[in-house]
């Protein structure tokens, strides 16, 4: 039998590879087009986002305001400052007390150099001497319509410069008649409201070191009248007779004719011709004090003076007297206003976050803690600044007197006791003034202490830019 024959076997052979067809032309180039686009959206993503991303995550920047206060201590403002700080906590409020003394070139010298607060204190008659210093109060803070009615008529003249209001009012004060109230008893007498009232009062109280014991020249005053006449030894003179002039009309910026004479006049007949009071008494502050004076001018922070000296003494304050009015005439009572304002520097790198700070405080409920914080440790705080408060203090010992004259008060730059230093407005006016009330004393006419007052004026005013300046003699 044959056997098949063994055949080697042949390989099957592999097919070459048949390469893709190449991608259409159009299209070779998507990819990094693509890439691009999708590249750029999200550079555009992260441009609007990432900041805010950022932001989140960041720590707020903290805006530090510089306050300088006056008369108020840091324990009393510090419930504000805390409450202020714990609902704006990207805000630290630092609080300076000042001192009085000095104050006012202390303060413009820092602000002068470019190191003063975002916020201090001026008393209302020093606007002119800061005017380059005070930024104007932003509509978003007050408009000038919001601003009229929620403070008292003087600050329209008083804190304005130009058609801008400067600074925020915190407080009002001026001039009240005080009276001890044991002295009017004994008499039978009552407080007097109109100046002859309170003439003829003031010399049925006067004791003097004589038999019947009548106030008479030359003779010792045991218990005075009321302090006025003399400007050496009458705390406030300078208000009482600036009230005086206001009130009869006088044109303070250029006081003249008998209406000025008559008021300088007038102001010292209590020394000159009645005897009621002279320079050989202590001042009218101490004087009261020690129950020796019967009526006595001052503003309303006086009282915790008379409460330290002598808390015994039995005294009431109230309005001041008026000088007979024409009600036909339109004519009102003229009151005395002297006060302070919370000013923004100009210069301060944080104006809006200070303006709002002054906003806050200024607000009815913020002046109602201040009041009642102050309230705590004297008897009582700062009469409030806004005309929808005055009611809750109308009727409160030792305040609701000023508040009540309030709307129809006036001021000038006669001011006492703002510490405004030798070169201050105040106190260049007081020296002219204090020269018309001794030459008067001294035998002068009242004509012609009243011109060289008037020249006086015109040279402190033109300093300031509130006046022509007077003509130099060739």
């Amino acid at each position: 039998m044959d056997l098949p024959v063994t055949q080697t076997p042949q390989p099957i052979p592999t097919p070459t590879p048949v390469p893709p067809p190449p991608p259409p032309k159009s299209h070779r180039n998507l990819t990094p087009i693509i890439i691009g686009v999708l590249v750029l959206i999200l550079l555009v993503i992260g441009g609007l986002f990432l900041p805010k991303l950022i932001t989140k995550f960041q720590k707020p920047k903290t805006v530090t305001i510089n306050w300088w206060g006056l008369w108020e201590s840091k324990e009393i403002v510090q419930p504000l400052v805390d409450a202020y700080e714990s609902s704006h906590p990207t805000v630290k409020i630092n609080y300076v007390f000042q001192s009085q003394r000095e104050y006012r070139e202390r303060l413009q010298n820092a602000l002068s150099q470019g190191q003063g607060p975002d916020i201090f204190r001026v008393h209302s008659s020093w606007i002119p001497m800061f005017k380059s210093d005070l930024s104007p109060v932003p509509a978003t803070v007050y408009s000038a319509s919001q601003y009229e009615s929620l403070f008292y008529p003087t600050t329209k003249t008083d804190l304005r410069i130009g058609n801008n209001y400067v600074a925020v009012p915190l407080e009002f004060d001026g001039l009240a008649l005080y009276s001890n109230d044991d002295i009017l008893a004994q008499a039978g007498k009552t407080v007097p409201t109109s100046w002859d009232d309170l003439r003829q009062t003031a010399y049925d109280l006067c004791v003097g070191n004589t038999d019947n014991g009548k106030c008479r020249p030359g003779d010792k005053i045991l218990v005075a009248g009321v302090a006025m006449g003399t400007s050496d030894n009458v705390d406030h003179w300078q208000d009482i007779l600036a009230l005086l002039m206001l009130q009869n009309n006088v044109n303070l910026n250029n006081p003249s004719g008998k209406i000025a004479e008559d008021a300088l006049d007038y102001y010292t007949q209590f020394s000159r011709v009645d005897h009621v009071w002279d320079s050989t008494l202590p001042s009218s502050t101490e004087s009261f004090a020690s129950g020796k004076l019967a009526f006595y001018f001052a503003p309303s922070w006086r009282v915790f003076d008379i409460q330290r000296l002598n808390p015994n003494l039995k005294f009431s304050v109230h309005p001041v007297p008026q000088a007979p009015l024409d009600p036909t005439r339109g004519e009102k009572p003229v009151n005395w206003a002297s006060y302070w304002a919370e000013g923004v520097n100009a210069k301060s790198l944080n104006k809006d976050a200070a303006w709002e700070f002054v906003k806050y405080l200024s607000s009815s409920e913020s002046l109602q803690k201040l009041y009642s914080t102050a309230a705590l440790t004297r008897a009582f705080g700062e009469p409030y600044s806004r005309t929808d408060l005055a009611s809750s203090l109308k009727d409160a010992p030792f305040v609701g007197a000023y508040i009540s004259q309030a709307s129809n008060a006036r001021s000038w730059y006669l001011a006492s006791s703002t510490y405004d230093g030798t070169t201050g407005i105040n106190t260049l006016l007081s020296k002219y003034f204090a020269d018309a009330v001794n030459k008067v004393n001294q035998g002068s006419s009242p004509a012609e202490a009243i011109k060289t007052l008037n020249l006086g004026i015109t040279q402190v005013l033109s300093r300031y830019g509130l006046a022509a300046p007077v003509p130099q003699s060739n």
